[in-house]
């Protein structure tokens, strides 16, 4: 591929002055036949996506409506009730945050709130994270830690970065179902660790999850601060401008009605019927040429700007969670997707461009740059160059060291990094998905691998029970294939080897090993009883 004639790039470049973003698609391949051919596609897709912001059931698994869109436009919402909940939800998380930094709410025993704890996992933090990395400042009024994971040292690891200040700490735990495990259980370590200190955690702790979940009658009985909703018609993928994603920008300080109009204003943009105006539509096409509709290429994400960085974390859940289906609508197996990785630009110059460059014909990239890379006067690293200069030369030559071995790419520029863009991007992304989903004819707003696997890790640990309750009862260390014939599962014999391992490395129930290989032998000390 050769660089596109400015002829090219002015038919493939869209520019928006109100939200600042531009789109350069002139690098992707698409041709007149190809958009010729899309057409009927692209027309069903935009009906698809007006019938699901007027409220049609657009996931029939769980028989629920996908209404992110009325997050920003509570006008658009199909009954005056979701209107009003979304309306009074915004306001009570405002109200609540201006209360927090005023020290009208304060913790049990100290002045004010000075630090958040986000408990969630999933969609419940990649977008709090993206958004908090993007936006924070020296100056914010209170700082951010998460627990996203379920691992024992990592939340230990950010319970010690907080230190004394888990005082003045308040918890927001984010939960539609109140059942996720991961939540769960990071919010059980949580009041843990306020129990250490004799504090109530209660005095210390917000939920956001259903109406009525597990959560909020936990929240209630034990007397939480406030409870903020998350409705059945958001998913978790989608819910970053709900109270799961505002509510956190807001304790931070960020303007959230900016990034509400941010992500409004791009809805418009969005739901025009030409793709020439529409750089979601545009987006959605692009991807369909580069990865023949069927997900062949990867999606490399490399924003250059360290604010942005991750944006490709976000974007992973939000893609491929979204496209990554087996069946399509009419129940065929298709097995469909979008791979998603990336970092930042220019590390992964340092990182995988080579390959990128010289490799496997995999994958297209989307850079994107921030056109101002600083507030103030930057000083010259060289004569007539800046730190600024460079990040832009890196970004544009790097695209131009692609094109000339054919590698696909795009570019999104946006002016600079706020709240306001911000929620230009998390809108384009979020539109874009929803038209590639219809281009494929795939349901975007399910995921049945999700449970899947929550299932099979719940079989995991029932027979962790099972395992150790054999071994109590064994006469002699036995090994794993042993362990598992003794219990009449040799079947799952490498499964009962790595809960093995796992007991014996931890020692909480009284399980030893006399070495962690293939060859371990596993007992029960029976000291442990005493």
């Amino acid at each position: 591929m050769t660089t596109p004639s400015w002829e090219n790039f002015q038919k493939f470049f869209f520019h928006d002055i109100e939200s600042g973003l531009s789109l350069d698609a002139s690098r992707i391949g698409l041709e007149e036949g190809f958009l010729k051919e899309m057409e009927p596609k692209l027309e069903r897709a935009f009906k698809s996506m007006e019938q699901l912001e007027r409220g049609a059931i657009a996931n029939p698994d769980e028989n629920r409506m996908v209404g992110h869109y009325w997050l920003r436009a509570p006008q658009l919402a199909p009954t005056p009730e979701i209107r009003e909940e979304i309306e009074q939800t915004l306001e009570r998380l405002q109200t609540f945050a201006a209360q927090i930094h005023a020290g009208e709410i304060r913790p049990e025993r100290a002045e004010r709130f000075t630090t958040v704890l986000s408990i969630g996992i999933g969609g419940s933090a990649l977008g709090p994270q993206f958004v908090s990395a993007a936006l924070e400042s020296a100056d914010d009024p209170l700082k951010i830690y998460f627990f996203d994971n379920t691992d024992p040292e990592g939340m230990d690891h950010i319970l010690a970065q907080i230190g004394d200040e888990l005082r003045r700490t308040l918890c927001v735990v984010i939960s539609k179902s109140g059942g996720t495990k991961e939540t769960r259980n990071g919010m059980l370590e949580a009041q843990n660790a306020y129990d250490r200190l004799g504090l109530h955690f209660g005095r210390h702790a917000v939920a956001i999850t259903g109406a009525g979940s597990q959560l909020d009658q936990y929240a209630v009985t034990h007397q939480w601060l406030a409870r903020f909703p998350m409705w059945d018609w958001v998913g978790g993928r989608t819910s970053e401008l709900s109270a799961v994603g505002l509510l956190p920008a807001a304790l931070q300080g960020f303007n959230v009605e900016a990034l509400l109009q941010g992500a409004a204003t791009m809805d418009v943009l969005t739901r025009r019927s030409d793709w020439r105006q529409n750089p979601a539509a545009l987006l959605a096409l692009a991807w369909y040429k580069a990865t023949d509709g069927q997900g062949r290429k990867d999606m490399v994400i490399l924003p250059y700007s360290d604010r942005l960085m991750l944006l490709s974390r976000y974007l992973q859940q939000l893609i491929m969670e979204s496209l990554g289906k087996e069946r399509d609508l009419e129940g065929n197996i298709v097995n469909q997707g979008i791979a998603v990785y990336g970092n930042k630009g220019s590390t992964d110059q340092h990182a995988y461009v080579q390959e990128l460059r010289e490799g496997l014909d995999n994958f297209f990239v989307t850079f994107l740059a921030v056109l101002k890379d600083r507030h103030q006067p930057s000083m010259e690293v060289e004569d007539g160059v800046t730190t600024g200069d460079f990040l832009s030369g890196f970004w544009q030559g790097t695209r131009q060291a692609l094109t000339e071995k054919g590698r696909l790419s795009l570019l999104i520029t946006i002016p600079e990094v706020n709240a306001f863009t911000v929620g230009v991007l998390i809108a384009l992304y979020e539109r874009a998905v929803g038209l590639y989903a219809a281009l494929i004819n795939i349901n975007a707003y399910h995921q049945p691998g999700v449970e899947a696997g929550k299932k099979a890790a719940g079989q995991i640990l029932a027979l962790q029970a099972k395992v150790a309750q054999a071994l109590k009862e064994a006469a002699q260390p036995l090994s794993a294939p042993e362990l598992a014939l003794q219990m009449g599962m040799s079947e799952r014999a490498e499964d009962i080897f790595h809960i093995a391992r796992h007991l014996a490395a931890n020692t909480r129930l009284g399980i030893t090993a006399d070495n962690l290989g293939l060859e371990a032998r596993f007992a029960y000390d029976k000291r442990f009883d005493y």
